[in-house]
């Protein structure tokens, strides 16, 4: 997968999760593809421990990995920032 695969997938994943979080106007186009990106990372990590396997591509199942992930790191965040 190369690096333009991970700038759209990580934006599309990282806006879904922003709207699931409520925090879609708070976050800009760059800030979704950097939360998708590592939220991408962490749900791939999480499903391989699982046993689900990683992220494979542009599928259901990873971008259900992807956004699942990102939501945990703006919840994660969002506890953060409220301290």
């Amino acid at each position: 997968m190369g690096i333009l695969f991970w700038i759209v997938f990580g934006g599309l994943s990282g806006w879904i999760a922003s709207i699931i979080t409520k925090r879609n106007d708070q976050m800009g186009c760059l800030t979704n593809i950097v939360i998708g990106i590592l939220g991408a990372l962490l749900g791939g990590w999480v499903g391989s421990l699982l046993g689900f396997g990683g992220i494979t591509g542009f599928n259901f199942v990873s971008m259900l990995m992807a956004v699942l992930g990102a939501v945990v790191l703006l919840v994660v965040l969002g506890w953060f920032q409220r301290r």
